[in-house]
């Protein structure tokens, strides 16, 4: 089903357009104002310098188009990082959908879907409170390796980041940086997400050490990153590109009468 682009629902429409926790819905405001947020300088050319700067240029941009590779998993979407998590996934020959708006998940959108639902096409999960009440992210684990906010905030906390030198496209020239780091250090950079956000990365990224490799344009906008190391069962080689930084993305829930509420539980595992 193709990705869905009018509106968003009413309380993110708002905080997308009103710019309520990170700046005005044009994603050209200045971020908000942190303990951890970067400060470098647009003198500092050094390559930690330009990495704090990328991660402040995504932070202001706060939403982009992707496309993915992680293991063997292909799909393409758009992510919303700031001030509200949003992701719209289309995984290749997959033809349901998945939909994350905050604190809750649709799947479907395809007749698979309809027919096991009785006719309605997307099936609409929350997770359970925690033990501060609040809700999590659905499929955040998925959420943390696509945000290039985490990926930029492990690369901006290394001893040694590198520059590797240009890569060409067709397009623009790239800047290629490396960084090498402990998984305990990358997940510790990470003040950001919860503990159990941050247990969940740990398992995710295996034992370590990690190699972020990332490409950054003329403004110091992450582009791509690949991800290796052991990965917790054998080699982790991932790779994430973005593209439309701050554009003109919106993302309308399904439905209602589309729509079965699965109530608040587990969510289904999305398939390989």
């Amino acid at each position: 089903m193709a990705l869905v682009r009018r509106a968003v629902t009413a309380l993110l429409a708002a905080c997308l357009l009103a710019g309520c926790g990170s700046g005005a819905g044009d994603g050209k405001a200045s971020p908000p104002a942190s303990a951890d947020s970067p400060s470098a300088t647009p003198t500092d050319r050094s390559p930690h310098g330009v990495l704090l700067s990328a991660k402040l240029q995504m932070d202001t941009a706060r939403r982009a188009k992707f496309s993915y590779r992680l293991g063997a998993r292909s799909a393409t979407g758009m992510l919303f990082w700031a001030p509200k998590t949003v992701l719209v996934l289309d995984r290749a020959g997959d033809p349901e959908q998945l939909i994350v708006l905050d604190t809750t998940a649709y799947l479907g959108g395809d007749q698979a879907t309809a027919a096991r639902l009785g006719g309605r096409h997307w099936e609409k999960f929350t997770t359970a409170p925690g033990a501060d009440g609040r809700r999590e992210v659905p499929y955040s684990a998925l959420v943390d390796r696509l945000n290039p906010m985490v990926a930029l905030t492990a690369a901006a906390a290394a001893p040694d980041p590198v520059l590797v030198g240009e890569e060409k496209t067709a397009d623009a020239t790239l800047q290629h940086y490396r960084v090498s780091l402990t998984t305990d250090a990358y997940v510790a950079a990470q003040t950001r997400l919860s503990p159990d956000r941050r247990a969940a990365l740990k398992a995710e990224l295996g034992p370590g050490p990690v190699v972020l490799d990332l490409l950054l344009n003329d403004k110091d906008q992450l582009t791509e990153v690949h991800r290796s190391g052991p990965g917790p069962s054998g080699a982790a080689d991932d790779t994430v590109r973005y593209s439309e930084f701050g554009g003109e993305l919106s993302v309308q829930a399904p439905a209602d009468g589309d729509t079965a509420d699965a109530g608040t539980g587990s969510l289904p595992p999305l398939a390989p």
